[in-house]
């Protein structure tokens, strides 16, 4: 599971948020103080006009400008006794990002700095910090204490880890006692959030900046990255390296520090985000301005290499099996929609022909625009973008030639707890070979053409592949066990 993972680190140039960590793996409340000061007191127009002159703009995903959300927030206030919340989103669900994780477990109180003073400036009693995994609740509760009295303002919750779980109205029903799913209501929660107040609510990231840049003002935060883009980023690259760097840098500089390269193509902004050409991925530097030009936004700094030895239709093809199971199911776009799209993509990864290719797209258009959150968007443009920049593969696949390369899973996803088995009864076996075809990934031949094993885990990525198997041996020999 995603929640036994935990990053490696790395910088480019001086840290802020990751600095200290190279002399303790974990800074306390002490060692924090140490490092980065004493907090300063901002007023709340101080504190806008902090955030306005950075422009620091929300970190995990749709990069909302932050001192918006502060106005917003101040101006429903006043709308309704005055009275706010403060939501800090540490949850990660999707399996190729961990910046967020890494802040909370080795800087903690650079995080909790930020939404306090968030707090502050709004006269905001109620601040929440949602989480998903336990070592990253274990982490907060105990920098919470080594506040003392002053940590008594924060509450620390643990949610389903899901993908959906971040959504912003999924969040707040989960702070609040509800299941974390999407509401389906077009809410702002700066309007309506947690408890119905008004609600200041973005990522762990966004919380740490805005610590940062309050103790080194805005002109010496402004003397690292663009000067149209100041600052520095977090980046989770390859799913399990998390790498702080100013604005500007070149991607290919930064998949080249953590060892990897652009491969076949990368995708960037994580799985809804955008898949770039390995020319696109040479040129293109970490900005916003830049990764416009390719059509691609940073998002929650997912930076996926796709290496030159596994398939990229079947990679996309898993994730997006992955990503239908995630869904909320409380639409039709989510229930019955992605669940076709993923079909669909299997069908054609396993030589569907032009039909299946044609199927894709349909399904593609069936969700878009129709869904009850952002998720069937997502993953229809994380299919599309794959088809844009690997024709050739996707076509191979639907024509029967295919790539003739497995899938090596170098897009990360949760492992499975409990797989499903594919058990061969060996009394009826014939040694036909059709299951190592359908399931290469699974199945092993020995030297007599039978497979090498009689029990045999199945992902759940696999399993509708695995159902393909049992249906079409010829000797009836493959059975699926719990």
């Amino acid at each position: 599971m995603t929640g036994v993972t935990r990053p490696a680190l790395g910088c480019v140039g001086q840290p802020r948020l990751l600095a200290g960590l190279d002399a303790a793996p974990r800074l306390d409340r002490v060692g924090h103080l140490t490092v980065h000061g004493a907090l300063p007191p901002y007023p709340g127009d101080a504190l806008v006009e902090l955030a306005e002159g950075i422009d620091l703009r929300g970190r995990g995903g749709a990069g909302f400008p932050f001192a918006r959300k502060l106005r917003a927030v101040t101006r429903s206030a006043r709308a309704r006794e005055g009275r706010t919340a403060v939501v800090v989103n540490g949850s990660e669900g999707e399996p190729s990002c961990l910046k967020d994780t890494a802040l909370l477990l080795h800087v903690p109180h650079l995080v909790l700095d930020g939404a306090l003073l968030a707090a502050a400036a709004l006269g905001a009693e109620d601040i929440v910090v949602g989480v998903t995994r336990e070592d990253v609740e274990q982490s907060l509760r105990a920098a919470v204490a080594e506040r003392g009295p002053a940590g008594s303002r924060v509450r620390v919750v643990r949610l389903p880890e899901r993908f959906v779980t971040g959504e912003g109205t999924s969040l707040v029903n989960g702070l609040d006692g509800g299941s974390a799913l999407p509401s389906g209501q077009k809410v702002r929660t700066s309007e309506r959030g947690l408890g119905g107040l008004p609600t200041l609510l973005s990522n762990t990231e966004t919380y740490a900046q805005l610590a940062v840049a309050a103790r080194l003002g805005a002109a010496a935060y402004r003397s690292a990255g663009l000067p149209t883009e100041p600052g520095t980023i977090l980046l989770t690259v390859g799913g399990s390296t998390v790498v702080e760097v100013p604005t500007g840098t070149s991607l290919a500089y930064v998949l080249d520090l953590c060892g990897s390269a652009p491969g076949q193509g990368v995708l960037v902004g994580g799985y809804h985000g955008r898949w770039l050409a390995p020319g696109a991925a040479r040129s293109a530097a970490l900005s916003r301005a830049s990764l416009s030009a390719f059509d691609a936004v940073l998002g929650a700094g997912a930076v996926l290499p796709l290496p030159e030895d596994t398939c990229p239709a079947g990679e996309v093809a898993r994730v997006a099996r992955w990503m239908a199971d995630e869904s909320a199911g409380q639409c039709g776009p989510c229930v019955r929609g992605l669940p076709s799209l993923a079909g669909a993509v299997e069908d054609l990864v396993g030589g569907g022909g032009r039909a299946a290719l044609e199927a894709v797209e349909s399904r593609m258009r069936a969700v878009r625009g129709r869904g009850a959150c952002s998720h069937p968007d997502g993953t229809s443009s994380f299919v599309a973008s794959a088809l844009a920049v690997f024709p050739e593969e996707f076509r191979d696949h639907a024509l029967g030639s295919g790539c003739g390369r497995r899938v090596l899973g170098a897009l990360p996803l949760p492992e499975d707890e409990n797989p499903e088995r594919l058990v061969v009864d060996w009394t009826l076996c014939k040694g036909h070979g059709l299951c190592v075809d359908l399931l290469p990934d699974v199945v092993r031949l020995d030297a007599d053409g039978f497979p090498a094993q009689g029990v045999m885990p199945v992902p759940g990525r696999l399993r509708p592949k695995a159902l393909r198997a049992v249906r079409r041996c010829p000797a009836l020999a493959l059975r699926i066990q719990e």
